[in-house]
């Protein structure tokens, strides 16, 4: 008896997104060691591609950790923030607070500059706290995926540059989909993963240190430790056993995003989000973040008084039509639903199938 599924499910949550064909199929290609040629050829090619989606130059540096986005956040946090160090954590949502709380266990005096759930925190706010005490580092995730916030990092970074201490950014449902820009937008290290925007499976998190602060890194995590993993990557020399299916589709993933190109494939998910919100105003459903501070790439609307019981509605979407949506986090359980359009999963076709069904269970 194999366990393993049969029937196809639309994948509309908070992550993971549609994978297209061609980088499902790169998965099969024939197996290579980790220290093989083809591999570290592979692993170049896709540093390189890493280096222009996160537009950080050659100083810096862009590499893939293994795992998820949540060792990407790991590796940020371990590679900066040292025991003792004062951080500012910027927390507006789930993930705000997980960094928080990944600074706290590296031994970090954390000072959280809370914000409301759905909104995306006030710069002003930010350079009142950096006026009152001095950081080492600032903590701010992008694309808050509880609340569906597009938080602005441009501006916040331009105050921590003011003030001196690094900043620490989460891209995870960003990139690939949204504007990301470290050294444009003066930001320290941003970190990601390989199963939303970018398209690919989960089990890769992409990473970008700028110059100043790959020169910086040290680590107690052996594993994390960016210097260790410059010396896989770059180095040639024995870290781990990196996963070769995975790079596969990673480097597959990649090579989409260059084709289409990043100018393109923003415009595709701002058009594409913009859609989603004109269906839903006319079924009469909102979103929770007010227009402007709203990503493109998750979408949390506002479950309607006559929806007595949502989770029966995303059980329904999944069980009768195929399609998965993601519930509300924290204070947001039952209020709301997470809706992604992201990566492959940006389309107008996957707009319209998902609101017809929507439309069945909820009138």
């Amino acid at each position: 008896m194999s366990f393993l599924p049969t029937t196809p499910r639309l994948l509309l949550g908070p992550g993971p997104s549609p994978v297209l064909p061609r980088v499902l199929e790169a998965m099969t290609a024939p197996q290579r060691s980790h220290l093989d040629p083809d591999m570290l050829a592979l692993l170049d090619d896709i540093r390189r591609r890493l280096h222009g989606l996160f537009n950080v130059s050659a100083e810096g540096i862009a590499l893939a950790v293994p795992g998820t986005g949540s060792s990407g956040l790991e590796a940020a946090v371990a590679n900066v923030v040292q025991e003792g160090d004062a951080v500012l954590c910027v927390v507006t949502g789930y993930f705000g607070d997980r960094l928080a709380q990944v600074c706290q266990r590296y031994g970090a005096n954390v000072t959280r500059l809370a914000g409301e759930w759905g909104r995306a925190i006030d710069p002003e706010a930010v350079r009142t706290a950096l006026q009152h005490a001095s950081f080492k580092a600032v903590t701010i995730v992008h694309a808050e995926t509880s609340t569906g916030v597009l938080q602005p990092v441009q501006a916040v970074a331009a105050l921590a540059r003011e003030h001196g201490p690094r900043i620490i950014v989460d891209a995870v449902t960003s990139l690939g989909a949204h504007p990301v820009d470290v050294d444009g937008w003066g930001l320290d290290v941003v970190y990601s993963c390989s199963q939303k925007g970018l398209g690919a499976p989960s089990g890769f998190a992409p990473i970008a240190f700028n110059a100043a602060s790959r020169a910086a890194a040290r680590s107690r995590s052996f594993y994390l430790d960016l210097p260790l993993l410059e010396g896989y990557w770059i180095k040639r020399g024995y870290h781990h056993t990196i996963s070769t299916p995975l790079v596969y589709a990673l480097y597959e993933a990649l090579c989409v995003i260059d084709e289409e190109t990043m100018e393109a494939r923003s415009a595709r998910h701002a058009r594409v989000h913009g859609e989603f919100v004109a269906e839903l105003a006319e079924m009469g459903l909102s979103l929770l973040p007010p227009e402007g501070e709203r990503l493109w790439t998750l979408n949390t609307v506002r479950i309607p008084e006559r929806v007595t019981d949502e989770a029966k509605v995303r059980i329904a979407l999944r069980d009768t039509h195929g399609i998965e949506i993601g519930a509300g986090l924290g204070p947001l359980a039952g209020k709301i639903w997470r809706v992604g359009l992201m990566g492959a999963g940006a389309t107008s076709e996957n707009v319209a199938t998902l609101l017809s069904a929507l439309k069945q269970e909820i009138g």
